[in-house]
């Protein structure tokens, strides 16, 4: 599984985060409702700093190819996310799940696509 976190710094918008929670309830939800591949994703924000942001949580990079909903968001903000990183979920606890999911590299491999990371002499 794969996460994605965006966020965007308010600065120079005209959106707030009130307004784009208004956005949210009115119809920013039900586009993601039905998205294949799509584990789960959630809106978050930061009042103190003026950030709005989302996390998704994909089954797999070909879920994150798929054609989406429009960035509703972009639009409405009138920018790209200040900051967008991608991250390999290595485990995962979920009071739904009867037990732990563990990513695809847990056995010690690295996960496909991915160099293995070392620390200097010392450890980190």
């Amino acid at each position: 599984m794969i996460a994605t976190i965006s966020w965007w710094n308010l600065d120079r918008s005209a959106q707030t985060i009130e307004s784009l929670r208004t956005y949210l309830h009115a119809e920013g939800v039900a586009p993601w409702e039905a998205i294949a591949g799509m584990r789960t994703k959630f809106w978050i924000s930061d009042p103190a700093n003026n950030l709005w942001g989302a996390v998704v949580m994909w089954e797999d990079h070909d879920a994150m190819s798929q054609s989406l909903p429009p960035n509703r968001a972009t639009e409405l903000i009138g920018y790209p996310p200040t900051w967008r990183s991608s991250f390999d979920i290595e485990a995962l606890v979920d009071q739904g799940l009867p037990r732990a999911w563990f990513g695809a590299a847990h056995a010690g491999a690295p996960a496909p696509g991915h160099a293995p990371v070392g620390f200097p002499q010392g450890g980190p």
